[in-house]
């Protein structure tokens, strides 16, 4: 009889020391894998962004000088790239410095994070470069100022920092709008309104907003909370005016 109550408590403390693993292991997952999704979630667009502007870029590039040889390559290391920079643009706007003109005109943050961004890309492709030159051919180090003056191609390098330039320029705006309209709304704005009910949209929040002016300076807070009175009953309508104006006919 104590041998089966032996074996009964041991059966229940391997079955204890299972779901504890167990939770243990879900706990983990939870803790490492949340934050991993949304880093990855995060990257996804400037990813995709970048993947296609790159390999825009490239295959500009290889139609104007007709040099298809290196086609593949130059898109393997193009969609590499991307990758690279999409993670690094989620990287660098969690640094403090990079919020340095977030409360400024739109204007002021997209120039600025676009510049950051197009100084660190060129760095990195004369590093590249630099690598290439004195290790991959053998050269030496200090033969690369040299070689910068004398025989690099500083008219395709140029033409494609431009472009980079230009690839930054047009996430950055796009980034900071979609931070501002929220994610949401511009795709409201970008897919389901038309432009006239989007216009008939703005005018009437706008009347609508110097009614609820108008009403807040003419009665007193208590009015408002109480459900018995006039100016309880104007906000209430203003307020659904509102909602409705939010979601134009499409």
């Amino acid at each position: 009889m104590n041998s089966n109550h032996q074996l009964e408590d041991n059966r229940r403390a391997r079955v204890s020391t299972s779901m504890r693993r167990e939770g243990d292991v879900s706990t983990l997952l939870r803790r490492f894998g949340a934050p991993l999704l949304r880093g990855l979630r995060g990257a996804l667009p400037p990813t995709i962004f970048f993947f296609v502007g790159f390999n825009f870029i490239v295959l500009t590039t290889n139609l104007l000088v007709a040099d298809y040889a290196v086609a593949v390559s130059n898109f393997m290391l193009a969609t590499l790239a991307a990758l690279v920079v999409g993670k690094a643009v989620i990287t660098a706007n969690a640094m403090p410095f990079m919020k340095l003109f977030d409360r400024a005109p739109l204007i002021q943050p997209i120039l600025f994070k676009t510049a950051v961004y197009w100084v660190a890309v060129f760095f990195t492709r004369l590093g590249e470069r630099f690598v290439n030159f004195s290790i991959v051919n053998g050269n030496h180090p200090g033969d690369f100022l040299e070689y910068l003056v004398s025989s690099f191609s500083w008219h395709r390098f140029i033409a494609i920092s431009l472009w980079i330039f230009a690839l930054f320029l047009i996430y950055e705006t796009a980034s900071e709008f979609s931070q501002l309209f929220g994610p949401a709304e511009m795709r409201r704005l970008l897919f389901a309104y038309r432009p006239s009910a989007l216009q008939l949209t703005k005018r009437q929040r706008a009347r609508e907003l110097m009614r609820l002016n108008r009403l807040a300076d003419a009665h007193h807070i208590d009015e408002f909370r109480d459900p018995r009175t006039a100016a309880h009953h104007e906000l209430v309508e203003i307020v659904k005016r509102l909602a409705r104006t939010t979601k134009p006919t499409h």
